[in-house]
């Protein structure tokens, strides 16, 4: 860090990330921003990692960000670079996932004249972020980036953007310093309220528990899963929330989401007490609001979540508790209590056990076989990133997300996402396996950072699943328009000779035999991986969705 007794804008602005504890920003270089960019050549620090494309740099902040639990970082420019970018404020937003965008902007004296992509920042990000703001005053930087970092991981974590005009980094500084680092409210929760939640645990005859989400790490995941062993309450994760507690736990019931086991949704529907721990139950986990209604007549609800803003927003909860996720499991955990064990949490697991055993399925690259043999040959703590799409579908059910952080997939449903969340899951963990899984239309969106993978030596196998289809807009189009096929047949490159190109390791496989051996291949192997998987367009889903069914059912 420099002396702030004279400096610019753009370097104190980097001084006080580096106060707050930024080790690593995701950019997109501008020449809005150069004197950010100047400063970063001094601050060995910071790794400066350079993206080929915002939405990718964007996405690798907010992926940071989950992995953390404190701000992901990343800089872009004004006007194509903040629209680009926007697609990853939108996915911190949805997630609860801390995040800063930096942009810079026109000067000054240009504001609001449609000066050279200028765009309006804080009408462009006020439904998409917490807090938008713009620094005008180069003294007050250390006063906006302590309130930046601040906002973005207090209560419910999300994006805060920050506008930089470009000659207020050039302007010079004097006498102003970083403020000290600022860290995430603590949030005990009341006893009184924890007594009142023990009391209605007693009394329940089948509670179950939903968790992950805003605030969940570490600490949280440990103390609810012994509260949750202790008593035997079954435990179902949100929507891509799987990672919340080890899969292996005897409690683990499943994951809510699209295409949940069945006997898991009658179970929240039959509950007569539901504990919802961080999670916001937004649509995809309530199935469109329905597997546990707004009202839930019949059904005690009892919602902890560490943003009171949320509590009593949608769903009329009959006991709220702000608290912090950790502050509140750790309490539970520790909480003295008479509850009689439940025997509910072991037939849950079991339940899901049977879900997620794969039968065999008749296609010469099984999908459910595949995934089955990834988790009984790779560690527990590999990092799984997905963008959205049918594909991620066979992981969800299959796979066993023991280790934490291991789900990296936006409850945003962003394609795109899977690549440049497994770049910056490598650069976080370089100790661990770290595999981005990919449709073919998906992959596409972001396929570009693969450059960013291998320039930064990361060490990621990217597992390409091709029908030559968007595959789940396709399964959509078959449920309402069977065999009206439009607009979602794919012409795909060779992946394979890309990546390669790029500079990885990569191979085709078209059974479910070069599948297996080609996993065992790339867990060998460092650098960049590539696996092209191609499968047969009639498996559409970890469900069991295919085209000529849903044909068949439409023709009754």
């Amino acid at each position: 860090m420099t002396d702030t007794s004279t400096v610019n804008g753009g370097r104190l602005l980097v001084d006080c990330l580096i106060a707050q504890g930024a080790d690593r920003i995701f950019t997109v270089p501008g020449e809005s921003f150069l004197a950010v960019l100047d400063a970063l050549h001094d601050s060995p620090e910071v790794q400066t990692v350079i993206c080929r494309q915002e939405g990718g740099a964007a996405f690798m902040a907010c992926a940071d960000g989950a992995m953390t639990g404190r701000p992901g970082v990343c800089f872009v420019t004004r006007g194509p670079g903040a629209t680009n970018a926007s697609i990853g404020v939108h996915v911190a937003m949805q997630d609860s996932q801390a995040m800063l965008l930096f942009i810079g902007d026109v000067d000054r004296g240009m504001k609001d004249r449609e000066g050279f992509q200028e765009v309006d920042f804080g009408q462009m990000f006020a439904p998409l972020a917490k807090l938008v703001l713009r620094i005008d005053d180069p003294q007050r930087i250390p006063e906006y980036v302590a309130r930046a970092w601040n906002v973005a991981q207090a209560g419910r974590p999300g994006p805060v953007v920050i506008a930089l005009p470009e000659d207020m980094l050039l302007e010079a500084v004097s006498a102003a310093a970083p403020r000290p680092a600022v860290h995430r409210p603590a949030q005990p929760v009341c006893a009184d309220a924890l007594g009142v939640l023990m009391r209605m645990i007693a009394d329940a005859a089948s509670p179950v528990a939903i968790v992950g989400g805003a605030g969940w790490h570490a600490k949280a995941r440990t103390h609810f899963t012994s509260f949750a062993e202790r008593i035997g309450l079954p435990v179902a994760g949100a929507f891509r929330r799987q990672d919340a507690i080890s899969n292996a736990s005897p409690v683990w019931a499943g994951n809510l989401g699209y295409g949940p086991g069945p006997k898991l949704v009658q179970r929240i529907k039959d509950a007569d007490l539901v504990i919802a721990v961080g999670a916001r139950l937004g649509e995809a986990t309530t199935d469109s609001y329905t597997l546990i209604t707004p009202e839930h007549p019949g059904q005690i609800l009892v919602h902890i979540h560490p943003d009171p803003n949320e509590l009593g927003r949608v769903y009329r909860p009959d006991l709220a508790i702000c608290a912090d996720m950790a502050e509140f499991a750790e309490s539970a955990d520790y909480w003295d209590d008479d509850v009689v064990p439940f025997d509910a949490g072991e037939e849950a697991h079991n339940e899901w056990l049977d879900w997620t055993t794969a039968a065999p399925a008749p296609y010469a690259l099984d999908m459910a076989a595949c995934v089955t043999a990834m988790r009984e040959t790779w560690p527990d703590d590999a990092i799984i990133c997905n963008g959205a799409g049918n594909f991620s579908g066979w992981w969800h059910r299959y796979w066993r997300y023991n280790g934490f952080p291991t789900q990296l997939a936006p409850t945003a449903g962003a394609m795109g996402y899977g690549v440049p969340a497994a770049v910056a899951a490598a650069l976080r963990h370089p100790e661990r396996q770290v595999v981005a899984l990919a449709g073919d239309g998906d992959f596409l969106m972001n396929g570009q950072e693969l450059a960013t993978a291998v320039q930064y030596g990361c060490d990621l196998t990217v597992v390409l699943i091709d029908n030559g289809t968007y595959g789940t807009i396709r399964m959509h189009q078959e449920r309402e328009f069977p065999g009206r096929v439009v607009g979602t047949s794919l012409h795909n490159p060779d992946f394979a000779a890309l990546a390669v190109a790029y500079g990885g390791w990569a191979t085709r496989v078209e059974t479910t035999e070069q599948f297996i051996a080609a996993l065992a291949e790339a867990k060998d192997r460092t650098g960049l991986r590539l696996i092209h998987a191609l499968i047969d367009p009639e498996q559409l889903s970890a469900g069991g969705a295919t085209i000529s069914g849903l044909r068949a059912k439409a023709k009754g």
